[in-house]
């Protein structure tokens, strides 16, 4: 039976969005925060609690106490910060959704993003080292907020690429995935963030160069 208890670590744009799209799907959801009275959370609770009680805020702390499955969605910088403060050990055996990148903040540069991470190192196995009883989940880095949800493309449906250590957790998330609109890929275990948080980069580039952002990745296979 799947989890229905989602804590979002992040308030930012891509911790609400897919926090809207598991209480569309039936799941309660806590959104943490460092300080949950402020900012837009607030109204964001108090827009979505109006329809749905299961919405509701937290620290980061209550969040990761709060979720069966746990969504990390914060900038890559602030990642280590962010589970310090949530505690590790309120995450042991849980599924966390890793949907960060190691983004630095400096200017694209002809449309090209830079990573804090080297080729042999990625974000993705940096969380998996910090929380190693936890089953942590590569995904939802490889495409912008607005299209996590239901996307919509006359060429079909949109890949979603994943990756993972524990073959359980990234089922769960491939189903996650499904509900969301997209076909998930399996793309191995965790040490292939390497090769999916450069994603990010090329589904920016149309952006930053040409005000293009309504596109997704589509694995086509033989």
């Amino acid at each position: 039976m799947m989890a229905k208890k989602v804590g979002v670590l992040g308030s930012g744009i891509v911790g609400r969005t897919l926090a809207e799209g598991f209480l569309k799907h039936g799941y309660d959801v806590m959104l943490g925060t460092r300080d949950p009275a402020r900012g837009e959370v607030p109204a964001w609770v108090a827009e979505h609690s109006a329809s749905n009680p299961g919405a509701k805020a937290g620290t980061f702390r209550e969040t990761a106490i709060f979720g069966e499955i746990v969504v990390l969605a914060v900038k890559g910088s602030v990642v280590e910060e962010v589970l310090t403060q949530a505690g590790p050990d309120h995450l042991t055996g849980k599924i966390v959704v890793d949907t960060t990148n190691p983004l630095t903040d400096a200017a694209p540069v002809n449309g090209i993003l830079q990573l804090s991470t080297g080729p042999n190192e990625s974000l993705g196995e940096k969380v998996q080292m910090l929380l190693p009883n936890t089953h942590v989940v590569k995904a939802f880095n490889s495409v912008g907020a607005g299209l996590m949800i239901n996307p919509k493309f006359e060429q079909g449906t949109p890949t979603m690429f994943l990756c993972g250590n524990n073959p359980e957790a990234k089922s769960t998330v491939s189903g996650i995935c499904v509900q969301f609109g997209w076909e998930p890929y399996d793309c191995g275990d965790v040490a292939a963030s390497r090769a999916l948080e450069p994603l990010c980069m090329l589904w920016c580039l149309p952006g930053f160069l040409h005000n293009e952002w309504h596109h997704a990745f589509k694995m086509l296979t033989k």
